[in-house]
């Protein structure tokens, strides 16, 4: 029962889904002055958590063939035949259904919506098309994963605003560079299976330096909260010192001391936009904001 039970757990991808919840929390705790309220806080958690389970279950459903031949995901549920087609299919449908009910019911529609929105657009834009037709799937699909803080914010407030769409840019920026790392690291496993990752079809150079590129992309994109009044000083330090590290990373990865160096350049991107976040919340409730007229043009 309970390696069933772990079986089950394993398809919703609990680590990457930790990651995605998180920055919905965040999203939550940023969108008011104190406390979000303890409905939306608990139940637009729970949706969310339920809506990336069930994105993560028909990933594998849809991967399996390609799990089978790659060594990072050959031991999956699925692909080693633990659990069968047709039992994932109903898991993610049931999770699926269960994370619409509650935000449309508990928390409010519009977070419904755009969950919705999200899980059809990772599930099936990308994973079912994009992942297997352009090197550039990761950034085109990228949009699915970064609308977690978007739903952590309606779901406290019932409505969009620009800054939680700076917290969706900022992961939609974070994304190519964290993901291409691991991808060069795994490029034999994508080769094998016939995904047309990036450092597959234009090799690993080329990859380097679009992992530069987005880096520095990615350095200028979280400078907009403080340019703009949405955080202070506290935040907008955190994101240089982080930054400045994601750099030192990215430029040491265009001539690595080893293989396993762009794996501690995908750990690291993870532990980065952690903190980041981290830094985002400690601001917002140790430092009054800039205001509207964001860093440069505060008020003397």
């Amino acid at each position: 029962m309970i390696a069933r039970v772990r079986e089950y757990l394993q398809l919703t991808k609990p680590r990457v889904v930790a990651l995605l919840v998180f920055c919905a929390v965040i999203g939550m705790f940023l969108a008011v002055p104190g406390l979000p309220p303890w409905r939306a806080l608990v139940f637009g958690t729970l949706g969310i958590w339920l809506a990336s389970g069930s994105a993560a279950a028909f990933n594998h459903l849809i991967d399996e063939r390609i799990d089978k031949l790659m060594a990072r995901t050959a031991r999956r549920p699925l692909a080693t035949g633990a659990l069968s087609a047709r039992q994932v299919l109903l898991f993610a449908v049931a999770l699926g259904v269960a994370s619409m009910l509650v935000l449309a019911l508990l928390v409010n529609p519009l977070t419904a919506w755009l969950t919705f929105g999200g899980l059809i657009g990772y599930a099936l834009v990308y994973t079912a098309y994009l992942k297997r037709a352009t090197p550039q799937n990761i950034v085109i699909g990228g949009l699915a994963g970064a609308i977690p803080p978007v739903l952590g914010w309606t779901a406290v407030t019932g409505e969009l605003h620009a800054f939680a769409l700076q917290l969706c840019l900022i992961i939609f920026v974070w994304t190519p560079p964290h993901f291409w790392a691991l991808a060069i690291f795994r490029r034999e496993d994508y080769a094998r299976a016939q995904v047309p990752m990036l450092p597959v079809t234009h090799g690993v150079v080329y990859t380097r330096w679009h992992v530069l590129f987005y880096t520095v992309l990615l350095v200028l994109v979280t400078l907009l909260p403080a340019l703009t009044g949405f955080s202070g000083l506290v935040y907008l330090g955190g994101a240089l010192v982080l930054g400045g590290g994601f750099l030192w990373y990215a430029i040491r990865l265009m001539s690595p001391p080893d293989e396993l160096f762009a794996m501690r350049v995908f750990k690291y991107s993870v532990v980065y936009l952690m903190a980041l976040f981290a830094f985002l919340l400690a601001d917002h409730w140790l430092v009054p904001p800039l205001g509207a007229g964001g860093l440069f043009l505060r008020p003397a």
